[in-house]
């Protein structure tokens, strides 16, 4: 879009849903993977009314839309996002009995603690979870022998036709990382996770606690948490060795492409070393990709998204930015 199309459509959401719009929003600061292009504009809904108003905003005016949370399992393209980005900070949260309640942007990891205050067991594995409630229900995302859809009673989704409705885990489609949000079109979703109720059980909270230590413990011990990356890139196979165990004995852990290189820590994590691009990590992902099939025979699924204007790839590689 040309400037004066983004300064308008800035203005218009200002004036009807209240929020300031950035143009050309360098997208890398808001990613784990701290890679990626601008956003034509960059908008924040701080709750659920403002999540509602920019999703119904874009879709009255046929504007590609991306959602992002924590940024956690994304790799935003160099040449960054046409339309409009919004990022979800809603935050709300609320214990009912033994249910938790959050809106979409509540971080997984705060799930954890909050209903460990409360003694409410369930959510530990959150704690593994670097994103948000609405990106890991859209996900199915699990850790730790558990996953969102062992516990999840429903979640509130504005659907295509701008309703609302409150769909039950088993309308959801949840599978091994994989649910019904995932097949819309990716710049233009059908459904979106506007919050997420979850059936906990009571329990100790010193119980709890060293449960969420345990947890701590290994992921510092096993993770390359101090890097940039964008957490497991693909997912295991549904049978034999994990991914990450295929890449090892590949003898993939330490290759690099650019700035980018497989975790010597963990094979299944790629990292940047904060000069790599969106190119080099893709690039890097693709390569592994295809090694694997090679020595295996194994065809793995990427569990990362690989987010905004990606056309044309693979780049020749003076075109990188």
């Amino acid at each position: 879009m040309i400037d004066a199309e983004l300064t308008a459509l800035a203005s218009d959401i200002a004036r009807r849903v209240g929020v300031k719009a950035e143009r050309h929003a360098r997208l890398g600061r808001l990613t784990t993977m701290r890679v990626g292009g601008p956003a034509d504009l960059l908008v924040v809904a701080h709750h659920a009314f403002e999540l509602r108003a920019l999703i119904r905003f874009a879709r009255a005016r046929d504007l590609p839309l991306l959602l992002l949370g924590r940024g956690s399992n994304v790799v935003i393209s160099d040449r960054g996002v046409r339309g409009l980005v919004v990022h979800v900070r809603a935050e709300g949260s609320r214990i009912e009995g033994s249910e938790y309640v959050a809106e979409a942007g509540v971080p997984m990891a705060r799930a954890a603690t909050e209903t460990q205050k409360a003694g409410l067991s369930g959510l530990e594995f959150g704690l593994a979870i670097p994103g948000t409630v609405g990106g890991a229900v859209w996900a199915n995302a699990g850790a730790h022998g558990s996953d969102v859809a062992s516990i999840l009673v429903s979640a509130d989704v504005l659907l295509a036709d701008g309703s609302e409705a409150r769909l039950a885990a088993n309308e959801l489609g949840l599978a091994y990382r994989e649910s019904r949000f995932k097949h819309g079109p990716p710049d233009r979703p059908d459904e979106v996770v506007l919050g997420a109720r979850f059936r906990l059980t009571p329990a100790s909270a010193p119980d709890i606690r060293a449960r969420l230590d345990d947890i701590r413990r290994w992921r510092q011990a096993h993770q390359p948490l101090g890097l940039p990356s964008a957490g497991s890139v693909f997912r295991n196979p549904a049978a034999g060795p994990s991914a990450g165990e295929l890449i090892d004995r590949a003898g993939l852990k330490g290759h690099r492409i650019g700035g980018a290189s497989v975790s010597e820590k963990h094979a299944n994590f790629i990292v940047n070393d904060a000069k790599g691009s969106a190119a080099d990590v893709r690039r890097l992902v693709d390569h592994v990709h295809a090694a694997i099939l090679e020595r295996d025979g194994i065809d793995l699924a990427p569990e990362i998204v690989f987010a905004g204007d990606w056309r044309g790839w693979p780049w020749p590689a003076e075109e990188d930015t």
